[in-house]
């Protein structure tokens, strides 16, 4: 790919038009999940039918993925009984998908939230069959592997075993302040592990069993402490290399996610940090406090689970990580976790810090700000986003940029929600919101990253 870049830093070169292709047209809704929308022969996108431009209404009825050659489409599942589904990614070896899906039978007190949706898996050669990835209890005594609320942006790690998620807490919600006595409901992540299927009581029908242990993976706190390392809340999570990482030592850590934690300022502003947590290779033994959480406290990580915070901005003159809504993620070979924060200039820049600490490094130079989700390419070398209303990607070791795409218009330029390779590095998937008959809508495109 090196064609893909450009002689000097910071200068775009000229994008190749004739490179582009629109897979889908027509009115409807489409929407992209950030990263592992392709299927593993590199053929096929997935995507869910969330009806508005962001994808912030989850009102969307089916899964489907559409052909990268062809511009067939295939539906794989169809919501029934009231319930929605979205946010789906595929298995990296396997031709299945995992999504959300909310309620079935919806009632007053059980509607689609934060803590009322679940992961479910989908084999595409039987569309339509789905099994529980995760197990729900919500009546004492909590079973542990079950956990107690609602899962969202499901992603196998790169051996296709286990899943990572963010999750909200049902029980907990009922309180609406934390106390010495009871913890309240904070975004958080986990992981489902593919040990043994976990069954649970039937005490609600909002109780379900699940194939996978799932469990929390984060520590968070109410109340930070302002300028410790203590945080709010945990999100945008990304798994660390396609086998883990390097420690400093030299031994390989196998399991780690990479994601953002909320702090406090010594001045009690909120910000957000690269922070990451190693896993143990048994996710199943309780550590410090119960697997499952109990009526007033919530779930505890596994024991040997171990936290770190990885940057600190605080003294810089744009604190925190910085830009659109984005995903850590790490290099192939874990050496590395991308995420964005602004230089001195106030400008949205690609970041990188290594896993095992140090100082952040800055990828980009760039005059405009990233304005996507990113991706590396699968050999590690390329990161890819949108920028100044094109397609571009970044040799990570350089920082030299190209468009892949031509400058539109700011309607119809490439949206933020993903910008992601394909496994075999050949076409980077994306959206654009476009004309159609009754109104413009999100269109899926495909870019070639030519050599």
């Amino acid at each position: 790919m090196t064609s893909c870049v450009t002689s000097s830093n910071n200068t775009l070169g000229a994008p190749t038009s004739d490179s582009e292709r629109q897979l889908t047209r027509g009115p409807g809704g489409r929407i992209l999940t950030d990263t592992s929308i392709w299927s593993p022969d590199s053929q096929w996108i997935v995507y869910d039918t969330r009806p508005d431009q962001a994808g912030s209404d989850f009102a969307g009825d089916t899964i489907e993925m559409v052909n990268a050659s062809t511009g067939e489409i295939k539906e794989i599942y169809r919501s029934r009984n009231g319930a929605h589904c979205g946010v789906a990614t595929f298995h990296p070896h396997e031709w299945k998908v995992i999504f959300i899906l909310g309620p079935e039978n919806p009632t007053a007190d059980w509607q689609y939230s934060f803590w009322h949706r679940q992961g479910v898996v989908v084999d595409v050669h039987r569309p339509g069959e789905k099994t529980n990835l995760d197990a729900r209890d919500i009546t004492p005594p909590f079973t542990p592997g079950a956990l107690r609320g609602g899962s969202h942006v499901h992603v196998w790690d790169a051996a296709g075993q286990w899943v990572s998620f963010t999750y909200e807490d049902h029980v907990l919600a009922q309180f609406q302040t934390a106390t010495p006595t009871n913890d309240i409901n904070q975004r958080n992540l986990g992981v489902s592990v593919p040990r043994i299927p976990v069954r649970v009581s039937q005490g609600t029908p909002r109780n379900h069993d699940g194939d996978y242990f799932t469990v929390l993976a984060a520590r968070t706190t109410a109340e930070p402490r302002p300028g410790s390392d203590e945080i709010q809340k945990a999100f945008e999570e990304g798994w660390v290399g396609t086998n883990g990482y390097a420690r400093a030592d030299g031994s390989r850590q196998k399991h780690a996610l990479a994601f953002q934690g909320q702090v406090r300022s010594s001045k009690g502003e909120p910000f957000s940090e690269v922070f990451i947590v190693d896993l143990p290779d048994d996710v199943t033994k309780p550590g410090d406090g119960p697997l499952c959480g109990t009526e007033t406290r919530a779930a505890s990580p596994p024991k040997g689970a171990v936290q770190r915070r990885l940057t600190f901005t605080a003294d810089r003159r744009y604190p925190g990580l910085q830009g659109p809504r984005h995903w850590l993620r790490s290099s192939p070979d874990g050496s590395q976790i991308a995420f964005l924060m602004k230089d001195d200039a106030g400008v949205v820049q690609l970041w990188t810090v290594s896993p095992t600490g140090g100082s952040p490094r800055q990828v980009t130079t760039n005059r405009w700000p990233v304005a996507s989700t990113f991706n590396w390419s699968p050999d590690g070398r390329y990161i890819a986003y949108a920028m100044d209303n094109s397609v571009c990607v970044t040799a990570v070791a350089s920082g030299q940029t190209k468009r892949l795409t031509p400058r539109t218009d700011d309607a119809s330029g490439p949206r933020s929600e993903a910008c992601v390779f394909s496994p075999d590095g050949k076409r980077i998937a994306f959206m654009r919101r476009l004309p159609s008959p009754q109104k413009p809508a999100n269109q899926i495109c495909v870019v070639e990253v030519r050599e």
